[in-house]
């Protein structure tokens, strides 16, 4: 049979329902997502936005965000946003699901205190689509706790740039 189906790998797999996960994202200054996955199987998911209970942040519910005079990547102590990579570990944890051995799937590569979490959590493996504006010190960090971490191109921008 020529008319085979295209199927995307594993990864543009996982990368693309994070995509999709993080349209669920109430943080009116980005939205980001993170899916966690063992044995090929998702276990968990999450995205940022405000925590469970509070206002979600494009209704008020956080006041760094709600001021437009608040600069990228500035005054982040002020954020009550809980980022995807957190909220994903600790929605496992939540549920007593276990997610040592895990691979991490992300929209952004980490932020260092998720990538502290990241660690500690036992995640093996952590694959982005974009690279965070300040991610340099997150990424070190996990490359020397023996985290392997990749840059994922997606198949859709391999055949945007010829690749395909």
């Amino acid at each position: 049979m020529s008319d085979r189906i295209e199927r995307p790998d594993w990864d543009n797999y996982f990368m693309e329902i994070a995509h999709v996960v993080a349209r669920r994202g109430n943080c009116s200054r980005r939205l980001v997502a993170a899916v966690i996955v063992k044995d090929n199987r998702i276990i968990s998911t999450g995205y940022n936005g405000t925590p469970r209970g509070i206002r979600n942040c494009f209704e008020g519910g956080c006041p760094r965000c709600g001021n437009p005079e608040v600069a990228s990547g500035t005054g982040l102590s002020e954020c009550y946003c809980s980022h995807a990579e957190e909220n994903a570990i600790v929605q496992a944890a939540y549920h007593g699901i276990a997610v040592k051995g895990s691979t991490l799937y992300t929209t952004f590569s980490p932020c260092l205190q998720c990538s502290k979490m990241i660690i500690n959590a036992g995640i093996e493996e952590v694959v982005y689509h974009r690279e965070y504006s300040i991610a340099d010190n997150a990424l070190a960090l996990l490359r020397e706790a023996g985290i392997c971490v990749r840059p994922l191109i997606t198949v859709e921008e391999k055949k945007d740039f010829g690749l395909v």
